[in-house]
């Protein structure tokens, strides 16, 4: 009987063995493609690159070129003019182990490795002194692999050709230190007024902490740390004064000696074109490409500017008389930005009135921004209440007093209108309109998701009525962007300063592609548009009229802290921002007054050889007369002195007739209510309301009274139950109450009534219903 062939078991260890050897061959030859395409790939070897640098290139809207980013503040010195104890700051802070490897830290990069497995991407460095040097001189700031092997192949031809102290020589002497000054010796100049040979401990700390971020790092960077915190270039220095005596550099007395001794650093002024703008555009492209590509690998910008009109508002900014006085020694600051409508191109950008330090704090466009006030209105009050719920400049509101919960919003002059339009609300900043738009008819969700349209995020759940003054932080940037939908018949396009970049090669890194959007329907931006320019005819903006059609806003936050215009043409519009770097009074100061008058000085010159044009009146634009208590059409009792002709969208003109004014029979000697003993009784035209409101708004006298005469009665008698100022069976007041009468439900569509009350007329909470 033949025997069965034994079935061969599958050993697990050969298996697992097999397969590693395969996965390992596999990596291999992975590894040697990636090093042969590297190798393929990798920059000719160029001996001058190691000392020199391609400045960026920056051009204005005609492409004439205005500016050169990174053009070399530099000094070379010679290893030997360094002290050794400068030397060490960089080595500690850069490559404590620069003397003991061959230009690749094979340490530092399983280290670095295992950090970027483990953190699935390419982020830990590793780089040392060489590679970096490699990297300034050679390569793109990209952090991969293929970059990597390169790095170690030019860093390892580099030692073969250079001694160490040259190494290091080329490397202080390229570095890039901010505010323009490259190398050791710029820097100790620009930052001490010293040469680099006299540098104390110290300094060399706080110089060496600069390479890694010099933007962030320069104690000339705007502080970014919280109140009562050092800047982070002396977070920075104390960092590497221990790293310095970790490594045996120095001792720990001498770290906490040199942490103790003072530092003095000189603000160098700048010496280019244009800087406030200039710095924004750089700050944009370091953000997109890193400081070492911008700085030294020769890119060609092409932005939006405009030379004339920079010039213009950095001249207008500059004179001390376009400021209220200073207090103390702090003075106000202030910003502008004017930009082209039809397209957002950023014409000009001043950050302040005088530039102090390259890419230093520039107030019209780093964020949070400051409270706009009241030219925060027509984004969050009524652009959404035209463009949502049909309003229009015609709408009523009564401008009473009124309060939501704990909040009572005041107007500036502590006065109150009673029925005002919209129009007239806006020409005259009334803050109760504004709130109670807001608040009784938008909604904050659909003022929020209005806002948004424009550029603007607000967080929903931090806000309440007080937004409608306008307490969310803004850039100047940002409130230009939003009012050039108002002035673009509603089409939003973001503002832009860079129109292309192209690489030293020629190519093309990026182009802009406009994205304009319909944000609000044409008629809505074109009635806000007409509101405004009564604002700039009559109102708080008439100090920015031009002359030609010109709209805009003031605002005014409390106290005066922050002042602001907002205002625009057809062709242009011009944001204007003062006020001090740490939020301050200025009493005497309001929007209308030094930002309107800094706007008009600014516009009148830029707008010198435009032909003036009006607002283009969109499709579906009408007119009517209404009656202005109401906002309903004129009835019989309407008075000749409250018609008003006004703008509405097709639509929304009111089909009901004014129910408001009604003749009332009043007792002559006091304007009340008459009781059976008033001896003259007259009949007035006055208004009626289901609500009445204290006696100190202004139209007080024109609504028909709610108390009865006291003082006329029988000789002296007291006065019958209904007639002694307390409402009775059968007095007025509470016929008002009656079904039939005031409060008869919601009318027809169109009708302007809401509740039988006029369009707008909200009782103001806790008054007293009639």
């Amino acid at each position: 009987m033949a025997r069965r062939p034994r079935k061969r078991r599958l050993r697990i260890g050969r298996f697992f063995a097999f397969l590693g050897l395969l996965l390992f061959a596999a990596a291999g030859l992975m590894v040697i493609g990636l090093v042969a395409v590297s190798i393929k790939d990798i920059p000719a070897w160029n001996t001058e690159a190691l000392l020199s640098s391609n400045t960026t290139l920056i051009y204005d809207k005609d492409n004439k070129l205005v500016a050169k980013v990174g053009i070399e503040n530099r000094v070379p010195v010679s290893i030997s003019e360094i002290p050794n104890l400068v030397q060490k700051a960089f080595l500690a802070a850069e490559d404590h182990r620069f003397y003991q490897h061959h230009g690749i830290d094979f340490r530092g990069i399983m280290r670095a490795a295992f950090k970027d497995i483990t953190g699935r991407g390419m982020h830990q460095g590793a780089s040392t002194i060489t590679q970096q040097l490699v990297k300034l001189s050679f390569l793109t700031p990209e952090k991969t692999f293929k970059r990597k092997i390169q790095e170690i192949i030019l860093a390892a031809q580099v030692e073969h050709y250079y001694s160490k102290d040259e190494i290091l020589e080329m490397y202080l002497n390229k570095i890039y230190f901010g505010q323009g000054a490259y190398g050791i010796q710029a820097a100790a100049q620009t930052y001490f007024k010293k040469d680099a040979k006299d540098l104390t401990l110290a300094e060399a700390a706080l110089l060496a902490g600069i390479p890694k971020s010099p933007n962030y790092y320069s104690p000339l960077a705007a502080k970014d740390t919280p109140d009562g915190q050092p800047h982070q270039s002396i977070s920075r220095q104390k960092t590497i004064l221990q790293l310095m005596a970790d490594y045996g550099f120095i001792t720990q007395f001498q770290a906490e000696e040199a942490l103790k001794s003072p530092i003095s650093i000189t603000k160098a002024p700048t010496k280019y074109p244009y800087p406030y703008f200039v710095d924004y555009v750089t700050e944009l492209l370091i953000r997109k490409y890193g400081e070492n590509q911008v700085y030294n690998s020769g890119l060609k910008v092409y932005t939006t500017l405009d030379p004339s009109i920079q010039a213009i508002a950095e001249g207008v900014m500059s004179d001390e008389k376009n400021f209220p006085p200073p207090k103390g020694k702090d003075k106000p600051q202030g910003a502008v930005v004017v930009l082209d409508p039809s397209n957002g191109h950023v014409r000009a950008i001043v950050g302040g009135r005088e530039h102090t330090n390259r890419l230093g704090w520039n107030r019209a466009t780093k964020k949070p921004g400051r409270q706009p006030g009241s030219t925060f209105k027509p984004i969050i009050d009524y652009g959404p209440a035209i463009e949502f719920l049909g309003m229009g400049p015609a709408t009523v509101i009564d401008d009473a007093p009124v309060k939501y919960g704990n909040y009572e919003p005041p107007n500036f002059d502590n006065k109150f209108s009673g029925l005002i339009t919209l129009r007239n609300a806006l020409v005259n900043s009334v803050n109760v309109v504004a709130v109670k738009l807001l608040v009784d008819h938008v909604s904050i969700p659909k003022a929020i998701e209005f806002a948004s349209r424009l550029g603007f995020d607000i967080e929903g759940r931090s806000v309440g009525a007080s937004l409608a003054l306008g307490t969310e932080e803004v850039t100047p940037l940002q409130m230009a962007g939003a009012y050039g939908a108002f002035a673009n018949n509603g089409v939003f396009n973001d503002p832009v300063v860079i129109l292309k970049v192209v690489g030293p090669d020629g190519t093309v890194l990026e182009e802009h592609k406009p994205r304009p959007r319909q944000v609000m329907k044409p008629t809505t931006a074109y009635l806000l548009s007409d509101m405004m320019k009564s604002a700039t005819q009559e109102g708080t903006g008439k100090n920015a009229n031009l002359g030609r059609p010109t709209a805009g806003k003031t605002g005014t936050t409390d106290d005066g802290k922050d002042i602001w215009f907002c205002g625009y043409t057809p062709d242009l519009v011009g944001v204007v921002w003062l006020g001090y770097d740490r939020p301050t009074p200025m009493k005497e100061a309001f929007g209308g007054g030094f930002p309107a008058k800094i706007w008009y000085k600014i516009m009148i010159q830029a707008h010198k050889d435009i032909p003036p044009r009006d607002f283009q009146r969109p499709p579906g634009i009408v007119t009517a007369t209404v009656d202005k208590k109401s906002g309903l059409l004129p009835g019989p009792n309407t008075p000749p002195e409250h018609q008003v002709t006004d703008l509405f969208v097709e639509g929304t003109v009111p089909t009901a007739v004014d129910n408001t004014h009604v003749l009332v029979e009043i007792c002559a000697a006091t304007g009340l209510l008459p009781n059976r003993y008033c001896p003259d009784k007259v009949v007035r035209n006055l208004i009626k309301l289901p609500y009445t409101v204290p006696d100190y708004v202004a139209d007080f006298n024109m609504r028909v009274p709610d108390r009865v005469c006291t003082l006329h009665g029988s000789g002296g008698a007291p006065m019958p139950p209904g007639q002694n100022g307390t409402p009775g069976p059968g007095s007025p007041q509470q016929d008002r109450d009656r079904p039939g009468t005031a409060d008869q439900g919601a009318g027809p569509p169109n009708s302007g009534l809401t509740d039988q009350r006029p369009l707008g007329i909200v009782p103001p909470e806790g008054s007293r219903q009639q």
